[in-house]
């Protein structure tokens, strides 16, 4: 919707914030480079994968002071099982969901795997990018129970017996050696991923792509030895658990299947509490997919995993994985299910919402997008490939080489958090806040910079005025400078507008950005 014709809302509404009204501290907002960095950043062209790094890592803004790219502040970077290099026989049927493992079959190393995705490795250091997690979704093939990177069974983890100490000796060892010959540093290790999920072929024989289940004891026991393993090695790295598919799966008993409840079994009076193991970071970590629609239920989920959260000590919260999956009206996004790219705002605002609950609602400290590129039609990817005659496909040899990448609204809404809040700012309490479906904000504190940023969302056909009313009126210059995402704008800086009065355009994401005495 054009701003200008926008309607304009009669009524001023405050914004009051008390920089002394402190909530959760901020760790950072990424990406996943699984699995279409591997052709890219090995394939494509030099110059489209620099364009590409630096829509995604990149913090410098052009001559007009606009962002170049989002920002963003945390990396994933997939630690493959081998399926890539089995081939069809993999049973993985789409090439893009296979991937290379830095250990061969006989148990040596080769460090030249992975070459695509250490090539954005390399792009997200070189850029600035704060904080690198690893993670893995199923042991290499040579250790499991089928030889494949998918699961013969519903529930217990794909591994041979005896060899999960193996399985963790991979981790630590892999780890260690990126670091080493990569320059970086892994601050996180995340080894499960949706445990709750069977990761089965289908009845064709063929799987989706690489997974394993795990029960909690089953994962207690990994953490245990790959906390020992790290603590050997003197590495920095932090295990991070959870990766819960669904993130009621955190705070409740769902199936009786030992894969749930997980904020009790981790960090409660459980056998199998984590919390004391060295290296392990005291976070849980979920994923927003199916637990957003319709509006109610998505704070409902989100109150009910706050309400959990508050009754341990000091555990932080991580949203680690979302694309959009589910099925919504038509007139919320187009498509179903997840189906149909959509590079405008529809998808972007829907996914602002997102954020913003996780954050404001389940007091999320990290919020991270599933995966940073995608060449399917299809609502999973920040920037989207195609080869310039439809809108994308996932059949053999597609953009495997080269081809057009697309920036997305979503990419330059996300941008409108990870560029503006970084890892160490402190999010504000805002006063006076109602749970409103259309204006939605939150706001932070960078205290060594004495920097304040405020993301505003509006999901409304008008023009929204506030007056921001902040404690002790320390606000330098009275001023504060927006940064619009719209369907005309890609986070784009305006002119300074008064703090006591300034409008909030329709269906736009925008991060206004002040000092403080």
């Amino acid at each position: 919707m054009n701003v200008k014709s926008a309607l304009i809302s009669s009524n001023s509404s405050e914004i009051k914030i008390d920089l002394s009204k402190e909530l959760q501290t901020m760790d950072g907002f990424g990406a996943s480079d699984a699995w279409r960095c591997q052709m890219v950043g090995k394939n494509w062209p030099l110059e489209k994968r620099n364009a590409i790094a630096d829509l995604l890592f990149t913090k410098e803004v052009d001559k007009d002071g606009n962002p170049k790219g989002i920002g963003l502040s945390v990396w994933r970077f997939y630690l493959g099982a081998g399926s890539a290099e089995q081939g069809l026989e993999s049973e993985i049927s789409d090439e893009w969901r296979r991937s290379e493992c830095f250990q061969n079959p006989d148990g040596t190393y080769d460090w030249t795997k992975q070459a695509g995705q250490r090539w954005f490795l390399q792009a997200a250091k070189s850029r600035g990018v704060e904080k690198f997690l690893a993670f893995t979704i199923s042991p290499p093939v040579q250790m499991t129970l089928n030889g494949k990177a998918f699961s013969p069974q519903k529930l217990n983890m794909n591994i041979k017996k005896g060899k999960l100490p193996e399985y963790a000796d991979f981790l630590v060892e892999t780890i260690d050696n990126l670091q080493r010959r990569e320059g970086i540093t892994f601050d996180y290790l995340s080894p499960i991923n949706e445990p709750q999920w069977d990761w089965m072929a289908g009845k064709n024989g063929q799987a989706s792509q690489e997974g394993t289940p795990a029960t909690n004891q089953e994962m207690f026991d990994f953490t245990k030895l790959l906390s020992e393993r790290i603590q050997s090695k003197s590495l920095k790295t932090e295990i991070v658990m959870g990766e819960a598919a669904i993130i009621n799966y955190l705070y409740e008993n769902v199936n009786d299947e030992n894969r749930d409840d997980q904020i009790n079994a981790f960090f409660g009076p459980s056998s199998t509490n984590i919390s004391q193991l060295p290296n392990v970071k005291k976070v849980i970590t979920g994923h927003s997919y199916f637990s957003v629609w319709p509006l109610k239920d998505q704070i409902s989920y989100r109150e009910k995993l706050s309400s959990r959260l508050k009754q341990t000590e000091n555990l932080k919260y991580w949203q680690t994985e979302y694309s959009i999956l589910e099925q919504l009206d038509k007139e919320v996004i187009p498509g179903s299910s997840g189906h149909q790219r959509d590079l405008g705002m529809k998808t972007a605002l829907f996914a602002a919402t997102i954020i913003h609950n996780d954050i404001a609602v389940a007091n999320a400290s990290s919020w991270q997008w599933w995966t940073a590129l995608s060449r399917a039609n299809f609502k999973d990817g920040l920037i989207y490939l195609d080869d310039g005659t439809n809108n994308g496909s996932m059949t053999d040899g597609y953009c495997k080489n080269d081809g057009f990448y697309r920036e997305s609204k979503l990419l330059w809404a996300f941008g409108n958090y990870s560029r503006f809040v970084r890892p160490g700012m402190i999010r504000l309490q805002i006063e006076n806040q109602k749970k409103e479906e259309d204006i939605m904000l939150t706001a932070y504190k960078d205290v060594a910079n004495k920097k304040l940023v405020i993301v505003a969302i509006n999901n409304s056909n008008s023009i929204k005025t506030c007056n921001l009313n902040l404690s002790g009126n320390t606000l330098v210059k009275k001023t504060l400078t927006p940064y619009t995402t719209s369907e005309t704008m890609s986070l784009k800086k305006g002119t300074n507008v008064k703090a006591s009065s300034f409008e909030i355009p329709s269906k736009a994401v925008v991060t206004y950005v002040g000092s403080y005495k």
